[in-house]
């Protein structure tokens, strides 16, 4: 019995593990300011911070464009004209977040994971800038 459980934990750390963003450069590595932009357009990151609930990778939907995935410790980042913005991302429950886009604005937006009946939910939460420069630097770029 005792075996059975220490190999359902080493299995489950091993699955946490590999669902980390493992590859790519950490975001104080990559000078994200010098990455051209289109001055016409602004620049939405997407990150999450965190481990909790790593084998949940849910799809990121940007005004219904699947942009990328919330891998945990990743971080990607896309250029879209100004605009208004939804991002959507579905677990148990469908969790929306909208904001405001102006050319040559940046906006951070971090997902978060709450806990659920079966499983976490994880959604998006603008955060300014400050904060979520700090929360980056821990983060490895999954972007394409």
């Amino acid at each position: 019995m005792k075996t059975l459980v220490k190999v359902l934990l080493l299995t489950l750390m091993v699955c946490g593990i590999a669902s980390c963003a493992t590859s790519g450069p950490k975001f104080t590595e990559m000078n994200v300011a010098k990455i051209s932009q289109d001055p016409g357009q602004g620049r939405i990151f997407f990150y999450r911070p965190s481990s909790m609930g790593a084998a949940i990778r849910p799809d990121i939907l940007l005004n219904n464009e699947k942009v990328g995935e919330a891998i945990s410790w990743g971080f990607f980042y896309v250029d879209r004209p100004s605009g208004d913005y939804t991002v959507v991302t579905s677990t148990e429950v469908t969790r929306k977040c909208s904001f405001v886009l102006d050319k040559g604005q940046t906006r951070y937006i971090r997902m978060a994971i709450s806990m659920g009946f079966f499983a976490g939910h994880v959604y998006g939460e603008l955060v300014d800038e400050p904060a979520a420069i700090e929360e980056l630097k821990g983060c490895r770029y999954i972007g394409k």
